[in-house]
């Protein structure tokens, strides 16, 4: 199988044409939520490269770009937690990507929690009240990193 992306043709063939013409930043890079297709939850925020995406694509498996190791990332590939894409779906601009996945092995997040938002912000009275120290809204781990991935 080889993705061909269309190229970016005028407004309306990219808001509301069916051809696929994401568009990646002055990086390279386009922005794509995680969520967990069974019961909605956030799972992670992450970025593609064209090469990323066309690998999603082709083996409906989550294929991202990290940022900090300047390298392809196959979701899973080390720790056994892949997503499965169940659905992949792209915004208006063709400039954000929406993953729904069935998450396996537990957990998205590399520190050991499900989702990689295990802490809210607070925000309005509570902020002026309590401040902005975060707060865990998971209170366990569903996996030890350092077991899956040793010491860092």
């Amino acid at each position: 199988m080889s993705v061909r992306f269309a190229e970016r043709g005028d407004k309306s063939q990219v808001e509301e044409g069916t051809a696929l013409a994401p568009k990646f930043d002055d990086r390279g890079l386009i922005a794509v939520v995680t969520t967990d297709v069974h019961t909605g939850e956030l799972l992670m925020q992450a970025w593609m490269n064209r090469e990323a995406l066309e690998r999603t694509i082709e083996i409906g498996e989550a294929v991202y770009w990290s940022r900090s190791r300047n390298e392809l990332w196959h979701k899973g590939a080390t720790s056994g937690h892949t997503q499965i894409v169940k659905e992949l779906r792209i915004d208006c601009d063709q400039d954000a990507i929406w993953l729904k996945v069935e998450q396996h092995g537990g957990a998205a997040c590399h520190v050991g929690y499900k989702s990689c938002f295990f802490r809210r912000v607070p925000v309005g009275d509570e902020a002026r009240e309590k401040g902005t120290d975060l707060v865990f809204v998971e209170s366990e781990k569903a996996y030890d990193p350092e077991k899956v991935y040793g010491k860092k």
